[in-house]
C-alpha cells in the first residue's frame, strides 16, 4: 500500500501509532510531505527513526530546509568555528519559531549521529511523481509558486515547492492530482476541521498534528483514511 503523511514536526508517538494503526509493513511504501522537525520535542527522535526506514520517503518543507541550515551551522559552531552574525541573528528567530526542540535534540546526539541527520536532511526530495492504480499523483510540500503549466517541474527554484501555498480553488493539472501539506486544513474554508480535505485544486493532508490536532494519512490504493490524536 502506499500512504501519505505530512507535517509530522517531532511528533513521534503520533507517528509510532499512526505505523500501528495501518499495519504498515516492508512491503508498504510513505510519503511524508514535509515539515518533519520543529516545534513536536522528538523531532531529531523522530529523524533518526525515519532515516533508518527505506520505505519512508521524506519530501521537503521549509522547516527541514531551515533546520538543515540552522543545525549544519550550529555542527560548526560546536567544534570551535566562530559564529557568523548573521547566522545567529537567523538561528535566534528559528529557535523562537519552533526550532528550539530540534536544536537541544541535535546537541545530544554523538558525532556520528549528527552528521548523520544532516546527510539525512540534506538528501530530501523537492517532489515526487508517482501513479498508483492508474492515477498519477503529484506529492510536495506547500504548493508550486508561480504555477505555469508549461513549465517542466525541474525548471521551478527550490523554494517554489515550499513558499506558496496550494489553492484549493486552483485546478493545477488536468490529469495529475497534486497532494500537498503545509496548509493545516483547519484553516482552509469548508474543511472539515482535523480531517484531510479535497478540493478542485489538490488533495491537503496536513491536520494540524502539532497543534493538538490528529495526525492524518491517506492510503492511496483505497482512499481510506487514518487519523491519529
Amino acid at each position: 500500500m502506499t500512504y501519505l503523511v505530512s507535517d509530522l514536526h517531532g511528533c513521534f508517538e503520533k507517528f509510532k501509532r499512526l505505523l500501528k494503526e495501518i499495519h504498515f509493513t516492508d512491503d508498504d511504501v510513505m510519503y511524508v510531505l514535509g515539515d518533519i522537525v520543529d516545534y513536536g520535542e522528538e523531532s531529531i527522535d523522530l529523524l533518526c527513526d525515519l532515516s533508518m526506514r527505506y520505505n519512508v520517503i521524506p519530501i521537503v518543507g521549509e522547516h527541514d530546509l531551515k533546520a538543515l541550515k540552522m543545525l549544519t551551522e550550529m555542527d560548526k559552531m560546536l567544534k570551535g568555528a566562530a559564529p557568523d552574525p548573521e547566522i545567529l541573528g537567523e538561528m535566534t528567530a528559528w529557535i523562537t519559531e519552533g526550532g528550539q526542540p530540534t536544536m537541544e535534540g541535535f546537541k545530544k546526539l554523538d558525532e556520528d549521529m549528527k552528521e548523520g541527520v544532516l546527510e539525512y536532511l540534506s538528501d530530501f526530495a523537492l517532489y515526487e511523481e508517482i501513479t498508483v492504480k492508474g492515477q498519477n499523483y503529484l506529492l510536495v510540500h506547500a504548493g508550486i509558486a508561480d504555477f505555469d503549466p508549461d513549465t517542466a517541474l525541474d525548471d521551478y527554484m527550490p523554494e517554489d515547492f515550499i513558499s506558496e501555498p496550494a489553492d484549493p480553488d486552483r485546478v493545477y493539472f488536468d490529469d495529475v492530482t497534486m497532494v500537498v501539506g503545509h496548509t493545516p486544513t483547519y484553516t482552509i474554508d469548508g474543511a472539515e476541521k482535523g480531517k484531510i480535505h479535497y478540493s478542485d485544486g489538490a488533495i491537503f493532508i496536513d491536520c494540524g498534528a502539532a497543534f493538538d490536532e490528529p495526525l492524518g494519512c491517506l492510503c492511496l490504493e483505497n482512499g481510506q483514511e487514518y487519523y491519529v490524536s
